[in-house]
């Protein structure tokens, strides 16, 4: 049984005014985002769907922004209508923005540049630039050509807000090639930066005559993850393997001679050369075996997440420690982001006159555990969004979807403090992205309003 004793909004207010909080900025922050939680979850408040609009391109999220044409438009979200924040020239498929993180100026650092305090969207074109883009301007504030020997196609975060991996694409080799059954070594090159002010940290090749016949690798928390197709996944320390094999240290913007080439370090055509080779087998960390190589590990103390390797299995996670491999048997359920939870949910069957649950994720700022139920009813099906006490399991908050949820489709759902986004992927790669955003009184629900962007 959870509580009844409900917070009062005006009593927190009250006191915030009257300064009766600690000092301490996190405090205060927390007790704001406590007001935000009683609004959200009180019966009076709506969430209403504000705008909708579609696009033949994918659409992104990100605290409050949303990305069309590939990044290039940015609009708030914030706002009851759309804004637009900034839109950069149009441009060639080949300088096409293949994939884009935010990052966000770190508190108490010095750096270089006014604009530097400002967020930027660090950017990864289709033709290899490396770019640093204002966030709220769209201006490019940095760039580095990054190789001209492979395709890089992916950005993650290493360590975040610090740290970023640029992934390629995998070399398969021509086709002729293949035929001929000649496999290429090298499957793929890892390109590691540090971010504010942009600088090198080396770009490794993963070679299959060392790790063998390795599928996919990665980069995270300054681990290497190798991954293979029966399901093995091995762990390596990145710092131990450069240190052990890095060729030649190099620097953004410094002359550098390479394979008899000279060339400046981060400028076309030169680019970044391939500086950390390994040639024997790193000491290995940690393997365990899970299905489709679904591994994730975080945590204190550190644990980490995996699916038992059987098909049947698919579904099921496993929550292990890292120390011993022992099963923690006290956790229940596991968020698509990797937070656990303390709630645990028995899925529906997929029946018709039944409720499926299809997307389950934490709200972290307001502690609020989010899920998208959809209940399929002749052709259509219908949505809602429901927020759950994460302590106690309670249902606080169910928000119907006005538009239709078509299972078979491609979804999207963001729940960040005030705002629910839904982005849906339909056939013929159309994307459409519905807008809602609280509401905080008790007259009836005025029609929806779609405005197009």
């Amino acid at each position: 049984m959870g509580p009844t004793r409900k917070p009062n909004v005006c009593r927190r207010l009250s006191r915030r005014a009257l300064g009766c909080f600690s000092r301490d900025a996190g405090v205060v922050q927390r007790t704001n985002l406590g007001i935000l939680r009683a609004l959200v979850c009180q019966e009076s408040t709506k969430f209403k769907n504000v705008w909708t609009t579609h696009s033949r391109s994918p659409i992104a999220y990100e605290r409050g922004r949303i990305y069309f044409d590939n990044y290039r438009r940015c609009v708030s979200s914030v706002a009851s209508e759309p804004r637009k924040l900034y839109e950069m020239p149009k441009c060639s498929k080949s300088e096409k923005i293949e994939d884009a993180l935010l990052w966000e100026c770190p508190v108490g650092d010095i750096l270089p540049n006014s604009s530097d305090y400002k967020s930027s969207l660090i950017a990864l074109t289709a033709h290899n630039w490396l770019l640093r883009i204002s966030a709220t301007t769209g201006k490019i504030l940095e760039k580095i050509y990054l190789a001209p020997y492979c395709k890089f196609r992916y950005l993650s975060w290493d360590t975040p807000q610090e740290i970023i991996a640029v992934k390629s694409a995998q070399n398969r080799g021509s086709a002729v090639a293949r035929q001929a059954g000649i496999q290429q070594p090298v499957l793929l090159y890892l390109a590691v930066f540090r971010v504010l002010p942009f600088s090198l940290v080396g770009i490794l090749e993963i070679n299959k005559k060392i790790f063998g016949n390795v599928t996919d690798a990665t980069l995270s928390h300054g681990i290497l993850i190798v991954m293979y197709s029966s399901g093995l996944v091995r762990l390596y320390s990145f710092q131990t393997i450069a240190e052990q094999f890095m060729q030649q240290k190099l620097d953004l913007g410094c002359a550098c001679r390479w394979g008899g080439t000279t060339g400046t370090v981060g400028e076309a055509p030169f680019g970044i050369p391939c500086n950390i080779k390994i040639t024997d087998l790193p000491p290995l960390l940690f393997e365990v075996s899970s299905l489709e190589n679904a591994f994730q590990i975080g945590g204190h103390p550190w644990h980490y997440i995996i699916t038992p390797n059987k098909r049947k299995q698919k579904g099921v996670f496993h929550i292990c420690a890292l120390k011993d491999n022992c099963l923690n048997e006290n956790v229940l359920t596991v968020t698509a982001s990797g937070r656990v939870v303390k709630k645990s949910f028995n899925l529906l069957d997929d029946d018709p006159e039944q409720e499926t649950f299809k997307i389950v994720d934490y709200e972290d700022e307001l502690d609020l555990l989010s899920v998208v139920a959809v209940t399929q009813i002749d052709a259509e099906g219908k949505a809602h969004l429901d927020f759950h006490c994460n302590e106690y399991g309670t249902l606080l908050k169910s928000i119907p979807l006005v538009e239709s949820w078509d299972v078979t489709y491609s979804h999207e759902v963001y729940f960040d403090r005030d705002l629910v986004l839904h982005i849906e992927q339909k056939p013929n790669r159309v994307f459409s992205c519905y807008v809602y955003q609280m509401v905080c009184n008790t007259a009836e629900e005025e029609e929806t309003i779609n405005r197009s962007c």
